[in-house]
């Protein structure tokens, strides 16, 4: 199988209303090999992956695609599937009120002699697939609403695998992940290579494709830049390749003055989520001074979120009292918080962070709408000038302000969830997983966005699961675990070992 090409696609070019989304664009992927495919947000990894799914069919674009020495021509999805590619997005893409095992093999249900669904064959199928990606512990039955965002992501695998494919692609598959959810993952990703499979995996993350990968194409603005053995190559090589200029250090920190305390939280606990009666947190007290950065470390399902969000008001307490500059306030809604000038970056941008079908002008203005308003009458010239100042300081890459939200890259779109906290003048700012799924060059400017706000003296609170981005971002470290805080450290004893023991307690 050695240097067996099994996927080529030669100079595509795919256009769209004034963008040029892929130029001459080329790839090839060997049978039995991991193929990392990077680039930065918008430079248009997805777009040619959706080409070989055929959401983009043979005629929307130029070039070619051969599979196994055979140039294939792709009408429809099912064109695709039946060539043996298997597609595993980024965004879900299932039926959330139906069952495991139904999504599993929707389109394909076992049937009796009577044409009657065979829901004894279609559950033993389902169970021998979601032992294949751990999931051995869930009912095929449960229904897919019910599930985690982890969860539901390795059911989106387990589906693409019960295809048999012969090329699957992977678009950002570990970033709903644990980091134990991402080695189950990578594990049967290997065990998919030794059969000849070969896979393509989109991803940001420098340790996924030096770890697994065995060859890496970058792709820049829409054209290809290079084709790399992982072992001709660093990491260094492939940022530069990425982004066009070398990046020197990934993480702007600046050691600054902290001041007094700006945000105290007292004795506060908050309900476990999905389970009657018991707390998720339990009694948890800590500080934040102004110009600080706090990071806030622990496993998935510690409570990191739902502290935020309770503290914030988007969520319930059980107890607890919040203290900003010294003075107790009381917050029962995000718009209390927001008065008493907390912000809140959400964990999932498109959940509840961005309003895909509006402008970046509105988006940026929809919580500041006094500014940009008289009398309940909104004037649309001061909305731009208003949502202009901050699309250029934050370097927000689209045509112009009136640009939807959902023709932006994921970086850009953070950045506008950024840009309309900021508009708010916070003295405290939330950041719940800030830079996920995010490029190189775009954390690095989000970073710089940090380091700026608590130049200002504000206190910001950032929770990520990447503990370098911690280690290397944050003033101090809480570890939550166990319902309660596990341990605070300072930057002198900073150590990824010492958070994942304060996160196992």
């Amino acid at each position: 199988m050695a240097n067996e090409v099994i996927l080529e696609m030669k100079g595509i070019t795919k256009r769209f209303p004034g963008v040029l989304a892929l130029d001459n664009v080329s790839i090839c992927a060997y049978r039995g090999e991991i193929h990392a495919l990077c680039g930065e947000n918008g430079a248009g990894k997805s777009t040619l992956m959706k080409i070989l799914s055929a959401s983009y069919p043979e005629g929307s674009y130029e070039g070619e695609i051969w599979i196994s020495g055979e140039r294939k021509h792709f009408r429809n999805p099912a064109d695709s599937e039946a060539a043996g590619i298997g597609m595993i997005y980024q965004e879900i893409s299932m039926h959330l009120d139906m069952s495991i095992a139904e999504n599993l093999f929707l389109g394909r249900w076992p049937k009796r002699k009577n044409g009657a669904v065979n829901w004894k064959q279609l559950n033993a199928d389902a169970r021998e697939y979601m032992q294949m990606v751990g999931l051995e512990d869930v009912d095929v039955n449960t229904t897919l609403r019910q599930l985690s965002a982890s969860q539901q992501q390795l059911v989106s695998i387990a589906r693409a695998l019960s295809k048999d494919p012969q090329i699957l692609v992977l678009d950002e598959p570990t970033s709903p992940l644990t980091n134990r959810e991402a080695d189950k993952l990578f594990s049967i990703l290997h065990t998919l290579k030794e059969r000849g499979i070969a896979c393509i995996l989109i991803t940001h993350k420098m340790d996924e494709v030096f770890t697994h990968a065995d060859r890496v194409t970058v792709i820049r603005d829409g054209k290809s830049i290079s084709t790399h053995p992982l072992s001709e190559t660093d990491s260094n090589q492939i940022i530069k390749d990425m982004v066009g200029r070398e990046i020197s250090n990934l993480y702007p920190k600046e050691i600054l003055p902290i001041g007094d305390p700006i945000l105290e939280v007292k004795h506060f606990s908050v309900p476990h989520p999905t389970i009657p009666n018991r707390k998720i947190i339990d009694d948890v007290s800590f500080e934040l001074h102004a110009g600080e950065i706090l990071g806030l470390a622990g496993l998935v399902g510690a409570g990191r979120s739902e502290l935020v969000n309770a503290i914030f008001g988007k969520d319930k307490k059980l107890a607890g009292e919040v203290y900003v500059r010294g003075k107790q306030v009381s917050i029962k809604s995000p718009a209390d918080a927001m008065r008493c000038g907390i912000g809140l970056v959400t964990e999932d941008r498109k959940a509840d962070g961005i309003l895909a079908g509006m402008s970046i002008a509105q988006n940026i203005t929809l919580p500041n709408l006094d500014k940009v308003s008289k009398r309940g009458i909104m004037h649309l010239s001061e909305e731009r000038a208003f949502s202009g100042r901050f699309f250029d300081a934050l370097h927000i890459k689209a045509p112009s302000v009136n640009t939807l939200m959902q023709q932006l890259s994921g970086g850009n779109q953070q950045k506008v969830v950024f840009a309309k906290w900021i508009a708010q003048d916070p003295e405290i700012l939330i950041m719940d997983e800030p830079t996920r799924g995010i490029d190189v060059s775009a954390k690095y400017e989000i970073y710089k966005i940090m380091v700026d706000l608590a130049r200002k003296g504000i206190g910001i609170i950032m929770i990520s699961s990447e503990l370098p981005e911690l280690l290397s971002m944050a003033d101090r470290v809480m570890v939550v675990s166990n319902n309660r805080i596990s341990g605070v450290l300072n930057r002198e004893e900073f150590s990824q070992e010492r958070i994942m023991e304060l996160a196992a307690l």
